[in-house]
């Protein structure tokens, strides 16, 4: 029911994702006089799902909070993410408001062990293939014991999405040096750099532009940067798509270059689209749940499914999991987690 489209959106897009992967099932939660005219104009679909209806849906505009009082045990967002704890689902997947989703998540599912805050890990295409950027909107102003727990969950998704058994990990920075960057940055650099922790490696400070680059595997940083670098990335494709078309169209001759290097242009729109990186991965939580752009199209939603496949067929929970178990171990055999401080003058 959630995203500027609804079912008329969500369910083609399923349609699309289950031709992908046939084997997929689907608990859908909506409204029955809205989802059920849609649903029967997809009977493959509709032979792999499975319908309950909810009186309520949240609204795209709600506050988590209201969203939790009026929404809670009984709106389609809540037994959407209630399937993951009861074991009906492997993941959920909501178009829908997203404060209130992370709000009814932590809810729910509640957090891991030892983990304050959950982070929403994207997908990030680079000139090397793709990265993971992890926080991008969750948290607000992450301190450093959680930039920490969010390079071992976003090394374990990189593991579980790449297949890479040692994936390279870099914190967002305003430079390179030691010296640059905010105290908690710079402290939880430090912790990573003089505790190796297994199955992941880290590469110290990146910038702005490493994300393009796909200088390491996994960038880490905290929400409120991470959701700029986010729509920044996204405002910025629009732009040169927007230039792209507009010099194509300027001349008969910058025509017929379109249509000359025609393959060119469409591997390149292919490569800029940012519906086939749609999905954003709730970490941090005990199960997985996976947030789709509200405006894009069945096409996004399609790859949010596909992403959603994908965690529940390589086990991201069971390899997050084992991270901060083995990390906060670790850290207890070998001192407090008050470790990760300041270093005194």
């Amino acid at each position: 029911m959630g995203g500027d489209h609804g079912p008329s959106v969500v369910l083609p897009g399923a349609a699309i994702s289950l031709q992908r992967h046939p084997r997929t099932r689907f608990v859908l939660y909506g409204d029955e006089s809205v989802v059920l005219p849609v649903l029967d104009t997809l009977p493959a679909l509709k032979a792999a799902s499975t319908f309950h209806h909810c009186d309520v849906s949240i609204r795209m505009d709600e506050r988590p909070s209201q969203a939790l009082r009026q929404g809670r045990y009984k709106s389609s967002m809540w037994k959407t993410v209630e399937a993951v704890k009861t074991g009906e689902a492997h993941v959920a997947v909501s178009a829908g408001n997203t404060g209130a989703l992370m709000a009814m998540a932590k809810f729910c599912l509640r957090t891991m062990a030892k983990v304050e805050r959950p982070a929403i890990a994207g997908i990030w295409p680079t000139v090397r293939g793709e990265s993971i950027v992890l926080d991008i909107g969750a948290t607000i102003g992450a301190d450093a014991q959680q930039l920490v727990d969010f390079s071992m969950m976003g090394a374990a998704m990189a593991r579980a999405l790449f297949g890479i058994e040692e994936p390279t990990v870099g914190l967002l920075n305003v430079g390179v040096e030691e010296v640059k960057g905010q105290d908690e940055v710079k402290e939880a650099a430090r912790f990573l750099k003089e505790n190796p922790i297994a199955g992941l490696s880290y590469r110290g400070f990146v910038e702005g532009d490493d994300l393009g680059k796909g200088t390491v595997d996994v960038v880490v940083t905290e929400g409120f940067t991470g959701n700029v670098a986010l729509k920044t990335a996204e405002g910025t494709a629009k732009q040169i798509a927007g230039y792209l078309r507009a010099a194509m169209s300027q001349t008969w001759m910058a025509r017929l270059g379109y249509i000359l290097a025609k393959s060119a242009f469409d591997r390149l729109r292919d490569k800029m689209d940012p519906r086939k990186v749609n999905g954003g991965v709730f970490l941090g939580l005990n199960g997985i749940v996976i947030k789709s752009h509200g405006g894009t199209d069945a096409e996004g939603v399609a790859a949010a499914i596909d992403l959603a496949c994908a965690m529940a067929e390589n086990g991201l929970l069971g390899k997050v999991e084992d991270s901060l178990r083995l990390f906060h171990e670790r850290l207890t055999t070998n001192g407090p987690t008050a470790a990760i401080a300041p270093e005194t003058i």
